[in-house]
C-alpha cells in the first residue's frame, strides 16, 4: 500500500510541472502498465476486477492528492523562484530513466526495427505541442462569475486533452493547460478551493468534468496499443521522453513571467545529479521490489 501511495504522490508532483508527466514516473517505476490496466478494469470491467481495481487506484488517488496539494501549495513557488534548478532536477531525471526503459524492454524493441518512425514521431509530437505553447500563461483569464456555455465547453476540452497526456509517458498535461492558456487558472483556483473558497467550484467541477471525460475516451486505445501492438507503443513512448527533454528545457518560458530557457549558463549541475540518483534511487527500489 506504501508503496501505491508513494507511486501516485510522485505522479501527481511530475503532472504538475509544465514538461513532466506523470505516466513518465508510471512507465520508470514499472507500474505503467498496472496503471492502464487497472483503469481499464475501473471502466470496462467486471464487478471482481472493478472492486479490484479500485481498491488499487484509491491507493494511487491518495498519493496522487497529497502530491498535487504539496504542489499547488509549495512546489508552484519554488518552480518560479528556482525553476533552472528545477529545471536541470528533471532533465537529469528524465535523460537517465530513457535508457533504464530501453533495457527493460529491449526484447520488446528488438521485434519491430522499424519502430524507429514511430519514435520519431513521438520525438516531432512533443517538440511541436513545446513550440507551439504560449510564452505567458496569465494572458488568458478565467472569470468564475462569468461563465458561459464556450468557456465551459472551452475548460472540459482542455481537462479531456490535459488527461490524455497526462496518461501517456512524456506529454505534460501541464503543457496542454499551458497551451489553452489555463494552468495558472487551475492552479490558482485549486489553491482557492483548498483554502475553502467554494466560489470557484463551479469551474473546478467542469474540468473535473472534462477529465473524466478523457479517460473514458482514452483509456481503452491506450491498454490495446499496449497488448497488440507493444513493440510500436514503447517506441512512441520513447520518442514521447526524448521529446520532454525540449519541453523541460524550454519550461522557464511557461512561467507567469517568461524567463529564458535553460541554457549553459543556468543549468544547475547539483540539481542535475540529484535527478540522476533520483533515477538510481527508484531503479533499485523497483529491483527490491520485483525481487
Amino acid at each position: 500500500m506504501v508503496r501505491n501511495i508513494i507511486n501516485g504522490f510522485l505522479m501527481a508532483l511530475a503532472d504538475s510541472v509544465p514538461g513532466v508527466s506523470g505516466g513518465s514516473i508510471a512507465f520508470i517505476l514499472g507500474f505503467y502498465d498496472n496503471f492502464i490496466n487497472a483503469l481499464n478494469d475501473l471502466i470496462y470491467g467486471k464487478k471482481e476486477s472493478k472492486l479490484t481495481a479500485l481498491k488499487y487506484l484509491i491507493k494511487i488517488g491518495i498519493g496522487w492528492i497529497l502530491g498535487m496539494v504539496l504542489a499547488v501549495f509549495i512546489l508552484t513557488k519554488l518552480f518560479e523562484k528556482h525553476i533552472y534548478a528545477v529545471s536541470s532536477l528533471f532533465l537529469g531525471f528524465v535523460l537517465f530513466s530513457i535508457p533504464l526503459i530501453i533495457k527493460d524492454e529491449l526484447k520488446t524493441l528488438k521485434k519491430n526495427k522499424f519502430g524507429i518512425i514511430a519514435m520519431i514521431i513521438g520525438i516531432i509530437v512533443v517538440i511541436s505541442i513545446t513550440y507551439f505553447n504560449p510564452t505567458s500563461s496569465s494572458t488568458f483569464v478565467v472569470d468564475v462569475n462569468n461563465l458561459n456555455l464556450w468557456l465551459a465547453l472551452y475548460i472540459i476540452l482542455a481537462g479531456m486533452l490535459a488527461i490524455s497526456a497526462m496518461v501517456l509517458p512524456g506529454i505534460s498535461g501541464s503543457t496542454i493547460l499551458l497551451i489553452f492558456g489555463l494552468y495558472v487558472p487551475i492552479i490558482s483556483n485549486l489553491k482557492e478551493l483548498l483554502t475553502l473558497n467554494f466560489s470557484v467550484l463551479p469551474l473546478i467541477l467542469l474540468f473535473a468534468f472534462g477529465l473524466i471525460l478523457g479517460v473514458l475516451l482514452t483509456i481503452k486505445g491506450v491498454k490495446y496499443s499496449l497488448e497488440k501492438h507493444r513493440s510500436i507503443t514503447i517506441y512512441t513512448v520513447i520518442g514521447l521522453m526524448i521529446g520532454s527533454l525540449y519541453a523541460i528545457v524550454m519550461g522557464p518560458t511557461t512561467l507567469k513571467e517568461p524567463l529564458q530557457m535553460l541554457s549553459f549558463n543556468t543549468f544547475n549541475i547539483f540539481t542535475f545529479i540529484i535527478g540522476v540518483l533520483i533515477v538510481v534511487i527508484l531503479e533499485l527500489t523497483k529491483r527490491h521490489f520485483e525481487n
